[in-house]
């Protein structure tokens, strides 16, 4: 068995090179009082570092770096940390934290970002179980990344909020329409080179990329698009809705995105409505934020 690199500090800066969305601190705080532990809970960090989008994606990038010489890309963020140890995921949580320049306001105002990644990711893990999705960790990772971009563009950008906002407030044109008009970029793009830089599997990217085209993919493209990319974007959406979205980044009491799609994706992945509402009321039973908020559409 070949033993796992030992991580000197030139690695961990070439490693967090291009790393920019920042963690969550409350995870950095929950993570020090492991760490802190006469016994610390590897386990116990893998679970909390699986709820932190920046966490999450600096360890993938590592452990899908040509130093553990992975035959495939992992997405599986519990078993990253148990191949790279306590040592190494320390390290690169304090490189992290040292990297992020965030004051008060900002982390304020990205409050439901970090919210709705976990709970998004959550509900996009109970969705994929219940139509027999068989990649839990593809489904996990999809709903955990697939805004990525978006802490970005708030760093970049004061006036994002209020941008976002308006995407969200009409049924067209699409959200990253919005986006593009007034940044000339959005999210989706920055998203998807972030997860690619991350070294997540080019599926997953991809619908990092498109997941605010769902018209064109599943009505327009429907019969040229790619089974398992769709099945993912349709998961993703499914928990989006679910977990009111459109309210905690949009401020918009109604889903125009499912208003337009919601039909053709329950029927894509064999879900009835009432189906749908059973499920609803099982994430809410679970603790998933916004779960049962959602407008009937």
């Amino acid at each position: 068995m070949t033993a796992t690199p030992i991580l000197d500090d030139e690695h961990i800066a070439k490693i967090l090179r291009g790393i920019t969305v920042p963690p969550q601190p409350q995870v950095i705080v929950d993570i020090h009082m492991e760490q802190a532990m006469p016994n610390p809970d590897i386990n116990r960090i893998g679970k909390l570092i699986s709820q932190d989008v920046g966490l999450s994606g600096a360890i993938l990038k590592v452990v899908n770096s040509d130093l553990f010489g992975q035959k495939n890309h992992m997405t599986s963020i519990e078993q990253a940390v148990q191949i790279l140890g306590l040592q190494t995921i320390i390290r690169l949580m304090e490189g992290l934290s040292i990297k992020s320049e965030m004051d008060d306001e900002t982390i304020v105002a990205l409050s439901s970002f970090w919210d709705s990644a976990m709970d998004i990711a959550r509900a996009a893990t109970t969705l994929a179980r219940a139509i027999g999705y068989q990649a839990l960790d593809r489904a996990y990772c999809v709903g955990l990344f697939h805004n990525c971009g978006v802490p970005l563009l708030y760093r970049a950008h004061p006036n994002y909020s209020e941008i976002l906002q308006e995407s969200y407030a009409y049924p067209s044109p699409r959200v990253i329409d919005v986006e593009n008009q007034q940044l000339n970029t959005n999210h989706a793009v920055v998203g998807y080179y972030v997860a690619k830089s991350w070294g997540l599997p080019a599926d997953l990217c991809d619908v990092i990329a498109e997941h605010h085209s769902m018209e064109n993919i599943f009505r327009h493209r429907a019969n040229s698009y790619d089974h398992g990319r769709k099945t993912l974007l349709a998961i993703l959406k499914m928990a989006e809705h679910i977990c009111g979205l459109h309210q905690t980044l949009g401020n918009c009491a109604t889903d125009h995105e499912w208003q337009e799609i919601g039909e053709d994706l329950l029927t894509y992945v064999g879900l009835s409505d009432m189906d749908f509402d059973d499920l609803t009321a099982q994430l809410e039973n679970q603790g998933v934020s916004g779960a049962g908020y959602y407008d009937q559409g």
